[in-house]
């Protein structure tokens, strides 16, 4: 079974050699001296957008990183960025706790979490 399993795949290799390997035109063209183009002028649409923040000093334009809780008082409320009306967040109470406490928080008033810390949705102009 074994010897024709072989003598068959090697009669379908050396048939098509062609299918088995390629040529491209890189092979077959000068090489340019001038180097790779510049990422920004090769980006279009939202990715754009998000390059040339990065470029003007936002490293996190889409609020993925972990806010650092402030004072946390009702006068005083830790401020979340949003575009949005409501906003799913989490906190994490203690700082050996292994679970996170969600909550909506909606704009306009303030909203207190579990442990005691208050939170409040500020307005931020979405990327789109």
């Amino acid at each position: 079974m074994n010897s024709k399993l072989l003598a068959l795949s090697s009669k379908i290799i050396f048939r098509n050699p062609s299918r088995m390997f390629s040529a491209s035109n890189a092979k077959f063209t000068k090489v340019n001296d001038e180097g790779f183009p510049d990422p920004l002028d090769l980006a279009t649409g939202i990715e754009k957008k998000e390059m040339l923040l990065r470029l003007a000093g936002n490293d996190d334009p889409y609020n993925l990183k972990a806010i650092k809780r402030g004072v946390g008082t009702s006068d005083k409320p830790t401020l979340v960025p949003s575009a949005f009306e409501a906003r799913i967040i989490g906190c994490v109470c203690e700082e050996d706790a292994s679970h996170v406490k969600w909550m909506w928080l909606h704009s306009g008033e303030p909203k207190r979490c579990y442990c005691g810390h208050w939170f409040k949705l500020e307005f931020k102009e979405a990327l789109v």
